[in-house]
């Protein structure tokens, strides 16, 4: 017993070594750890091996005690169960799968072969018919439902419905994600819903300075060719959003949300061309009516911004 009491030992005293280690060990905690855990490791590995080896005295003692003989027969007893057991197994498997044992084969097969080959009489299996009639009744039930009383969707009916709830659920998503647009994220769009709304904001909020009709009052025209600070759908919504205040243009930020202003720059970007009445003479730099185009002409100068 001495070895295994020094393994033991030697064990323990590994795995204690990371906890009761010095700041100033020459061993990093990470390589401690691992040393820890391979003492562990090892530790079961032994117990394992132990287990065994007292498990293999024990048969010696019963061997001892009991004597060869009566070993023998509880040897002989415990092959005969197990033969036993297998028997009960193959017997319930015969039964579920309606299969006949080898030993009665003789009993089913057809007088009749063919080139030195005989078949047996197998009738089909009783699960495989359950199976088989289930999905009779499976089906007669599906054509009742689906295409008799109409209780279920057919697959056009369910492809539309499932449409109809993902454009509601793409809405919501929209609605609750709209107020998170910035200078950096807003789109171009024509929508004629984002184009009403932002319409109705101007009205409100803008016409006093830009007219009715964008064509300019105190502040600059907005239909036409010129610009003061860009004409792409970010420069817009940048300069509502912040305003000018040197030049008169008020900061919007507080009083609108980002989806109103959102809705306000692509107003104001369906205005270009459309050409109001008594419109206001050009201010700016003149540029094409591009997202992506440069900027070019000549500037103006200005006195109020846009």
């Amino acid at each position: 017993m001495k070895p295994i009491r020094i393994i033991f030992l030697s064990l323990f005293v590994l795995a204690i070594t990371p906890a009761f280690a010095e700041n100033g060990s020459l061993l990093s905690g990470e390589t401690m750890n691992y040393i820890g855990f391979g003492a562990i490791v090892l530790a079961l590995i032994t117990l394992c091996v132990a287990m065994y080896i007292v498990l293999k005295a024990f048969r010696v003692v019963a061997k001892i005690l009991l004597g060869p003989e009566e070993l023998e027969e509880k040897k002989v007893d415990k092959v005969a169960l197990k033969a036993q057991k297998k028997a009960a197994r193959s017997e319930r498997i015969n039964k579920i799968f309606s299969l006949k044992p080898m030993s009665e084969e003789q009993s089913i097969l057809i007088p009749h072969e063919y080139d030195g080959i005989q078949e047996l009489n197998n009738p089909t299996p009783a699960w495989f018919m359950y199976l088989f009639y289930v999905t009779i009744v499976f089906a007669v039930g599906y054509l009742l439902i689906y295409h008799v009383f109409g209780v279920g969707q057919l697959q056009y009916d369910e492809y539309r419905t499932e449409m109809a709830v993902a454009a509601k659920e793409k809405a919501a998503f929209l609605a609750k994600s709209a107020d998170n647009v910035d200078e950096t994220t807003v789109k171009l769009s024509a929508d004629a819903t984002v184009l009403a709304a932002g319409k109705a904001t101007f009205d409100g909020k803008c016409a006093a300075c830009h007219g009715n009709n964008g064509q300019g009052v105190v502040g600059p025209n907005l239909t036409d060719d010129y610009w003061l600070h860009g004409n792409k759908i970010s420069d817009i919504f940048k300069t509502i959003k912040y305003g000018v205040q040197s030049k008169g243009m008020p900061t919007w930020e507080s009083q609108l949300t980002p989806k109103q202003i959102s809705d306000v720059a692509n107003y104001v970007k369906s205005l270009h061309g459309t050409n109001p009445a008594n419109p206001k003479e050009p201010q700016g730099t003149k540029m094409a009516d591009d997202e992506n185009s440069a900027k070019d002409a000549k500037p103006k100068t200005a006195m109020v911004v846009k």
